[in-house]
């Protein structure tokens, strides 16, 4: 079932969406992207005269009820965003009376998911160690799944449009979906976008396609780039795992980031693209810093050739040309990590320089997909999120699907 085939008319639906918005001190919400993202399907339900029951987590509770981490403290800015009063239920569990009265038009929000235990399936407070660990976690996959069948219980279907946790198997992601038949059960308009995008990226691929993966960690990114290594025409890796490929071929990198445990597999990695005809970009030169600040003296020296006292904070001037040429006759592109320390404004020029390259291509025609927190930060710090074809809300979601893992969530509906 989609959501745009099914008719809402009179029924309740129980909608996941994810909700964990950022608060200041005061409980007062700093960025609303998540919210405005889920409000497309929200409002379709209600349009049609359904009512809405929506639940979500905040936080890491880990099983405990956190008043910092309540979802009563967004009741009023999901209310403003939908245009419509918002109830809400202070225990997830016991909210079978005010599901029950519930009306068409009318709104619900649950609390915080995770302060139940159950949500998440995971033993709290035995080790892994425990010879009675095993039997704990049986017990508590038998509690999610009687947690799971009372969220079940308020609703005629069921809704995931939380991309961002459809890799974990939770109650209300993947386990809820066994108390529906498939006629009554669907993914949101998000969740049916991202998924779209990623079929896109590695089924629907028109080359040639490059994937750009940046961050600090080789170790973090090796399942997705093994995965592309067989789909990409340019796999381009930067940002601070630039240090770890130029050690393990012998240079000198100063007091760059680098994960020494990893340079057998930097050497892997080249030998892999080689064998494979991939057109690998690595980072030739970068622009240094004397210390881990913004106000940090700079020099552009050889990524290979870091002076002892300095690290590599971006990447040089001949990097980026070759980032943007790499990038800019793709019709298929993938970012994934930015290519220096971006939160610093004197160290943003290789991200910015991918960032318009990827502008440019998508001008022309090419299919852009931005996804990761930080890709996201850049893209909307330098102002050209609404030239690129798609910015995912999903990170480790996005990174799953991308290196070809089933994701639970999404699973749960299509099967």
């Amino acid at each position: 079932m989609t959501i745009s085939n099914y008719n809402f008319a009179d029924k309740k639906a129980i909608v996941r969406v994810d909700f964990n918005v950022p608060l200041d001190e005061n409980g007062h919400i700093t960025d609303d992207t998540r919210i405005r993202g889920a409000l497309p399907t929200l409002k379709h339900i209600l349009a049609q005269g359904g009512a809405l029951i929506i639940m979500s987590h905040m936080g890491k509770p880990k099983g405990k009820v956190n008043p910092k981490m309540s979802l009563s403290q967004i009741a009023d800015a999901v209310s403003a965003a939908l245009g419509a009063p918002v109830q809400f239920a202070p225990d997830c569990a016991k909210a079978q009376e005010q599901a029950a009265a519930l009306k068409s038009g009318e709104v619900l929000l649950l609390e915080n998911l995770r302060f139940y235990p159950e949500e998440e399936g995971k033993p709290v407070g035995i080790d892994k160690e425990d010879p009675a660990y095993d039997e704990a976690k049986k017990a508590m996959k038998a509690s999610q799944k009687e947690f799971a069948k009372t969220l079940a219980s308020y609703a005629d279907c069921y809704v995931n449009d939380a991309f961002g946790t459809a890799h974990r198997k939770h109650a209300s992601t993947a386990v809820i979906a066994d108390y529906f038949d498939a006629d009554n059960k669907m993914l949101g308009f998000l969740m049916e976008k991202e998924v779209e995008a990623v079929d896109n990226i590695l089924s629907n691929i028109k080359h040639p396609f490059t994937a750009i993966m940046g961050g600090s960690k080789v170790s973090t990114k090796i399942g997705i780039i093994e995965n592309l290594m067989d789909k990409v025409d340019n796999l381009i890796l930067c940002g601070g795992m630039t240090y770890t490929f130029a050690k393990a071929q012998g240079g000198q990198i100063g007091n760059s980031i680098c994960e020494d445990d990893k340079l057998e597999l930097a050497l892997d990695i080249i030998a892999q693209a080689k064998a494979k005809g991939v057109n690998l970009v690595l980072g030739t030169d970068c622009v240094a810093g004397d210390a881990f600040s913004n106000d940090a003296h700079q020099q552009v020296c050889p990524a290979n050739a870091v002076p002892e006292g300095w690290e590599g904070m971006d990447a040089g001037p001949a990097s980026r040309e070759a980032f943007a040429a790499a990038i800019r006759g793709a019709k298929t592109i993938l970012w994934n990590g930015p290519a220096g320390v971006f939160e610093f404004d004197n160290f943003t020029a290789g991200s910015r320089a991918i960032a318009e390259a990827i502008a440019e291509a998508t001008d022309n025609g090419a299919y852009s997909l931005i996804g990761g927190g930080d890709s996201v930060a850049c893209i909307n710090k330098f102002g050209l999120a609404d030239r690129v074809s798609y910015i995912s809300t999903g990170g480790g979601a996005l990174l799953e699907a991308i290196e070809g893992k089933v994701l639970p969530g999404v699973a749960a509906i299509k099967g």
